[in-house]
C-alpha cells in the first residue's frame, strides 16, 4: 500500500482557489456557446446567405460534438493527464472560435463550430474533475461545486443574453471572438495554476467502447435534435433507431472488456446514478425554459434582442442567489434536502410562468416566475455536480465529470426537442404572436413542472440522505491506490 501525491496536495490555498476561478471561468464560455449564437441567427442568415436548414447547424454542430466527444474527453482526461488534455481542448476551442467568427462562407462557420465542440468536450471533464480532485472535502467541496454549478447555470441562460446585446451593439461575429482572449489567457495561465502530473497506471484506451459510445450518443442528440427541426420524419426514426442499436452494444462491450471506457460499476454507485437521471430531467425543463422565455419576451411582449436580454438579467441575480444557499445547505444537509426544495420550487415558479397571458406586463407576471425558478436553478446545479461526482478518484474524476455533463447536453437536447415541439402544437414558438404562441409558452411550461415533480419524487425516494465524505476537511487526500502520479510530469 503507497501514499500518492495527488492534485489535491499539490494545488493548496490562493493558488488552488485562482485554479477554481481559472477552471470556472472557462466552463462558463463553454456552456455560454450552446446559445450564444440563438438570437444572432437571422442576422447569420442574412449575412452569409444560410439555407434554413443549413442555418440549424450552426446550432446543432456545437451542441452536437459536445455531447458526443464527452465520454472519451473525460476518459483521456484520466489516462492522459488533465491540464495536458484541458490545454489541447482550450487551445482547439479558442482557434475555432476565431475561425467561426472570421468565417465568410456558410460551410466555415459551420465547420468552425464542429471544431468548438470538439474543444469544449476535450476540456469540460478535464475542468471539472480537477476541480472534484483539489476540493475533496464535503464541505469544501459543496462550495467549489457551488461556484462550478452557478457558472454552469449563468452560462446556459446567458448565451441569449450575451447574444442578444453583441447583436445589437456590434456584430454576431463578436459572440464568437469574445472568446478569443479567455482562452488565451487561461493557456496562459494554466502551466502556473493547475496540477500537472500523469497517472502512473494507463490502462489500455477502450477503442470499441470509445467508438461505440461515441456513436451512440452521436446518433442520439442527431435524432433529439432534428425532432426539434422536422418532428418524427423517418432519418429522425432511423437515428434514434441507431441510438438505441449503439447503445445496446456498447453496454455489451463494456460489461466484457477488462478495463472498459464506462466501466458498469461506476454507474451502480445509487447517489451517482440518480444525480445523471434527475440532471436529465433538470437541463430538458431549464434549456426549453430559456430558449422559449427568450422567444416570448421578443415575439409576444415585442421586446428587441436588446432589451430582451436586459429583462433577463434578474435570473443571473436569482442563479447567484441560489448558489449561494446551495453551498451553505449541501454542508448541512447533504445534497438531497437542497435538491428536493430546488425540483420543487422550480415546478412552482414553471406553473407562475405559465399563466403569464398576452396582455400581461414584464415587471407583474413573468418577472416574478423568473426570480422563483432562478434561484431554485442555482440551488439545484451545484448540488447535482456534487452528488454526480461522489466518491470519486484520480482515476475515474474525468469519467465522472464527463458523464454528468454527457446528460446534461442529452437533457438540454430533449427539452428543446419535446417541449419547443409541444409548444409549436399550439402556436409557432419561432415566428408567432397572440393567443397561440402564448398558449404554447403555457402548455411546455406545465409539462416542464411535470417533469421537475417527477425529479422531487426520485431524488426523495431513491437518492441516500448524505453524500459520503471525501478526502480530510483540510483539503488533502491520503490514498492507497497504485494509480501514482508523477509530480514532475508536465499533464
Amino acid at each position: 500500500m503507497t501514499a500518492i501525491t495527488t492534485t489535491t496536495q499539490v494545488i493548496r490555498g490562493s493558488r488552488r482557489t485562482a485554479a477554481l476561478v481559472l477552471l470556472s471561468f472557462v466552463h462558463f464560455m463553454l456552456v455560454l456557446d450552446d446559445s450564444v449564437v440563438n438570437v444572432a441567427l437571422a442576422t447569420v442568415r442574412d449575412d452569409l446567405g444560410f439555407g434554413t436548414a443549413g442555418l440549424a447547424w450552426v446550432v446543432n454542430a456545437y451542441f452536437l460534438t459536445f455531447g458526443a466527444l464527452l465520454l472519451p474527453g473525460g476518459r483521456a482526461a484520466d489516462l492522459l493527464g488533465r491540464r495536458a488534455v484541458f490545454v489541447v481542448g482550450v487551445s482547439l476551442f479558442g482557434a475555432a472560435s476565431l475561425a467561426c467568427g472570421l468565417a465568410q462562407e456558410p460551410w466555415q462557420l459551420v465547420t468552425g463550430r464542429f471544431l468548438q465542440g470538439t474543444g469544449a468536450a476535450l476540456a469540460s471533464p478535464a475542468a471539472m474533475s480537477m476541480i472534484t480532485l483539489m476540493y475533496p472535502g464535503e464541505g469544501e467541496r459543496a462550495k467549489a461545486m457551488g461556484v462550478w454549478g452557478g457558472v454552469a447555470a449563468l452560462g446556459g441562460t446567458t448565451g441569449l443574453v450575451v447574444s442578444g446585446v453583441l447583436t445589437d451593439l456590434l456584430s454576431w461575429r463578436w459572440a464568437f471572438f469574445i472568446n478569443v482572449p479567455i482562452a488565451v489567457g487561461a493557456l496562459l495561465l494554466a502551466p502556473r495554476l493547475l496540477p500537472g502530473g500523469r497517472p502512473a497506471h494507463r490502462p489500455r484506451i477502450d477503442v470499441p467502447g470509445a467508438l461505440l459510445g461515441t456513436g451512440a450518443l452521436l446518433a442520439l442528440v442527431n435524432g433529439l435534435l432534428r425532432t426539434a427541426e422536422a418532428g418524427w420524419d423517418p432519418q429522425t426514426a432511423v437515428s434514434l433507431l441507431l441510438a438505441l442499436v449503439l447503445g445496446a452494444a456498447f453496454l455489451a462491450v463494456e460489461a466484457r472488456t477488462a478495463e472498459p471506457l464506462v466501466p458498469l460499476a461506476f454507474l451502480a454507485v445509487r447517489v451517482r446514478a440518480v444525480a445523471y437521471g434527475t440532471s436529465l430531467l433538470f437541463t430538458a425543463a431549464f434549456f426549453a425554459l430559456t430558449f422559449l422565455i427568450m422567444l416570448h419576451l421578443q415575439n409576444v411582449m415585442g421586446y428587441s434582442p436588446l432589451k430582451a436580454g436586459m429583462a433577463y438579467l434578474p435570473y443571473a441575480a436569482g442563479v447567484l442567489t441560489g448558489v449561494w444557499l446551495s453551498a451553505r445547505t449541501v454542508a448541512r444537509f447533504g445534497v438531497r434536502p437542497p435538491l428536493v426544495v430546488s425540483f420543487v420550487v422550480s415546478a412552482i415558479g414553471m406553473l407562475m410562468l405559465s399563466r403569464v397571458s398576452e396582455g400581461d406586463g414584464y415587471a407583474a407576471a413573468v418577472l416574478p416566475g423568473v426570480i422563483v425558478v432562478s434561484v431554485a436553478s442555482g440551488l439545484g446545479f451545484p448540488a447535482l455536480a456534487i452528488a454526480a461526482v461522489t466518491d470519486t478518484t484520480e482515476r475515474d474524476a474525468g469519467l465522472g465529470s464527463a458523464l454528468l455533463s454527457s446528460v446534461q447536453q442529452i437533457g438540454g437536447a430533449v427539452g428543446i426537442a419535446a417541449l419547443v415541439s409541444l409548444a409549436a402544437s399550439q402556436g409557432d414558438p419561432v415566428h408567432g404572436s397572440g393567443d397561440a404562441a402564448t398558449d404554447g409558452f403555457a402548455l411546455a411550461m406545465v409539462v416542464a413542472a411535470g417533469f421537475m415533480t417527477l425529479g422531487a419524487v426520485v431524488i426523495a425516494t431513491l437518492m441516500p440522505g448524505r453524500a459520503p465524505t471525501e478526502g480530510q476537511p483540510d483539503g488533502t487526500v491520503e490514498a492507497t491506490t497504485s494509480a501514482a502520479t508523477s509530480p514532475d510530469a508536465d499533464g
